[in-house]
This record gives C-alpha cells, structure tokens and sequence, in this order.
C-alpha cells in the first residue's frame, strides 16, 4: 500500500514538473525536484522561482531542489513524477534506474507525450523497459502550464490499467481548479497525448499563413480522424481519441498561444527553417520528433496519415506549405465516415 505521507520526487525541471510540484505543495505534501543540471538546480534553489520555463511562481521553500541523484531518493518517495522529454527519457532514467530500483511499492507518475525514435516506444513503456514490473500512471490532457500556474480550471486524465493507481493519482493532485477524471486505455491516452503535438505544428503553419479559421477548423477535425485511426489500428480505444487526452488536448494544443508545437508551426509558416524556428523557441518542441515516429508507425499498421505526412514534408523535405496545403486540398474525394 502506497504511503501518502512519505515525499514525492518530480524528475525534471521543465515547466510540467513545476506545475506538479506546486500542485502537490498547495495539497500539503513534501516534494523534491531533481533536475540533471547542477548549475540550474542551485539557480532554482537560490531564486525559488523557475524563470526558463515557468517564470512569475514562487516555489515554496518546503520544495527541496537537487541534482544529487541519491538525494533525489533519499527518503525513499512513495510517487515518482516522470517529466522529462521523451526523446531524453532513456538518457535520464539510464541514470536514475540504480537508485530508483531500491524503491519499493512505488508509483511513477508519467508525464511525458511523445514516442521515441527508432524504438517507437511510448513513454511508459520506456520506464518498464528500464525499471522492470513497475506501477505506472500517465497524467495527460489539456494542461497549459501557465493556465495551471494561475489556478484556472483545467480538467486531465489519471491512466492506469490498475484503477485504484490511477484513483490515488487523482486524489492526490486534484485541486479546486485541477480536476482529474480517471482512463484505463493507457495505449490510447499516451498516442493522444503525442500524436496532437504533429496536428498542432500543422495548425501553427496554418497561423503563419493566416489562411482562415475554417481551414483550422477543418484541419483539427480531419487532424483527429488520422490520429483516431492509428490509434485504433494500434488497439487503443477510439472513444479516447474524443475524450480529453484527444480531443480535449487536441484543441488546446492547437488554439493556446503557449504552446511550443503550435508556435513552432507558426514560425515555420511565416517563412523560418525548422532549425530557425526552433531557436526562437528555445525549448523542446515534441512533434518535430514525434512526426518521425508517428510515421514509422503508420507504416507498420499501414494506415494512411495525410496530415502528418504533409507536416513532415514541410518541416523535414522544405516543401513549401501552400504547396502541402494545395496538395490535401486536392486529394480523390471520399465519405467523410471513411477511415481508409
């Protein structure tokens, strides 16, 4: 049985982790932040605000900071938030796995959305990978941390194929502002959760254009579909896809002028490479990585992903968007229902 009243380490000092820190400090328990980079840990520690990616929030001082992995673990955490990009997941966790397997009775907390390069591994399956027969919830949904930050309502999903994890999760970090319905389509969830991040590079190019509101629309719908498809053909449940893993952190992904995939597209419409648009930003961008691998599984289900093939041939061939655009515009007619 997991005991609440033992601390909780976030791996991670993005701003996803802070947002989890915070909540978890406002509901009373004690937390530890690791962060691979000694220098911004003591900078964290010494400002208690995190002013790369999350500025404008006090940290609490009862939030311990660190970059000691032994430290991270001392007092043997209860829950273990996992919120480090994917792409880095097995870097990090390759280093953590000593210490973190002398844990016993834990639950890891994912947070992370994407799918690996080469493996095509989700990030739970990652941490297995590594860790062995762990207890694994992923935390996913329309979650702006920003929005988060400032207490306005935002409502995610627990997903766990053990409900009571998932339940625990719920309860621990649920909030006046933060509600938390729970998921037992873990498969689903996680391809939601990644897979939005390549229709939101699509919309931000659509942004850059300024080519209307309906074109948006249109691509959020027809985005979903593709998204729903894989995920079906992948044995996810489709009512995922229309839940708030899916369609929920589709639209905000999609609309929110923070998001970094969206902005990404943006700048990539507006005439700036990919490596261009990407320094401007300054932080990870998730769908540029996943778009590769959001391909290589559609070719080994063999499902047909028109979007996010335009998308990756305009980030990664330099096709011109309007070119993209006049190219799935043009595509042979079909009935809408049709998920071929």
């Amino acid at each position: 049985m997991t005991n609440l009243e033992s601390p909780i380490t976030i791996i991670g000092d993005g701003a996803m982790a802070t947002v989890c820190a915070l909540l978890l400090s406002r509901n009373g328990h004690r937390i530890t932040i690791w962060s691979a980079f000694k220098d911004y840990a003591e900078e964290l520690s010494k400002s208690r605000e995190n002013r790369k990616y999350l500025p404008g929030f006090s940290l609490p001082t009862s939030i311990e900071i660190t970059s000691d992995i032994k430290k991270a673990f001392a007092d043997n955490p209860a829950i273990v938030i996992s919120a480090v990009p994917c792409q880095y997941l097995r870097n990090v966790w390759g280093k953590l796995k000593e210490e973190s397997s002398r844990l016993q009775d834990v639950i890891y907390v994912s947070v992370t959305k994407g799918i690996e390069n080469d493996t095509l591994a989700r990030p739970s399956e990652i941490l297995k990978e590594l860790l062995g027969d762990i207890r694994v919830v992923v935390l996913s949904g329309p979650s702006i941390a920003l929005e988060v930050a400032q207490g306005l309502p935002a409502t995610v999903v627990s997903a766990s194929e053990n409900m009571s994890d998932a339940q625990l999760i719920q309860s621990i970090l649920s909030t006046p502002t933060f509600r938390i319905y729970t998921n037992e389509d873990v498969l689903g969830v996680e391809l939601a959760g990644a897979m939005k991040n390549v229709i939101a590079l699509a919309a931000g190019i659509i942004d850059g254009l300024k080519i209307g509101d309906n074109a948006k629309a249109a691509l959020l719908t027809r985005g979903l579909v593709e998204i729903t498809r894989l995920g079906v053909a992948m044995g996810a449940k489709k009512e995922t896809f229309a839940g708030l893993a899916g369609l929920g952190d589709l639209v905000t992904t999609c609309i929110s002028p923070h998001g970094r995939n969206r902005r990404c597209g943006e700048l990539i419409g507006q005439g700036y490479t990919l490596r261009q648009a990407q320094e401007q930003i300054r932080s990870v961008v998730e769908g540029v990585a996943t778009t590769k691998s959001v391909l290589d599984l559609a070719k080994r289900y063999d499902v047909e992903m028109p979007i996010t093939l335009a998308v990756a041939d305009v980030i990664f061939e330099n096709k011109l968007p309007r070119q993209a655009i006049r190219e799935l515009m043009s595509r042979k007619p079909k009935d809408e229902f049709c998920y071929t």
